[in-house]
């Protein structure tokens, strides 16, 4: 997430290389092209929502995973 263009904060900034990660994973698994410059303004809106959508149900599964692990 270092070459786009958001005013969002990252609460754990060193997670930036990971999330960077595993947005390229899953646009290859949704078969979704990311632009190389960065910006995402020439991508299709159902793309761009998949694509979040993607991440964010995989993160949430993360966490879960997480906090599951540290239940037991």
């Amino acid at each position: 997430m270092s070459s786009n263009r958001s005013s969002n904060q990252l609460v754990v900034p060193q997670s930036s290389a990971a999330l960077d990660q595993l947005k390229y994973e899953v646009a290859q698994e949704l078969g979704i092209a990311i632009p190389q410059d960065g910006y995402y303004g020439n991508m299709a809106t159902r793309d761009a929502g998949s694509l979040g959508g993607y991440i964010t149900r995989k993160l949430v599964q993360i966490a879960e995973q997480s906090l599951a692990g540290q239940q037991k």
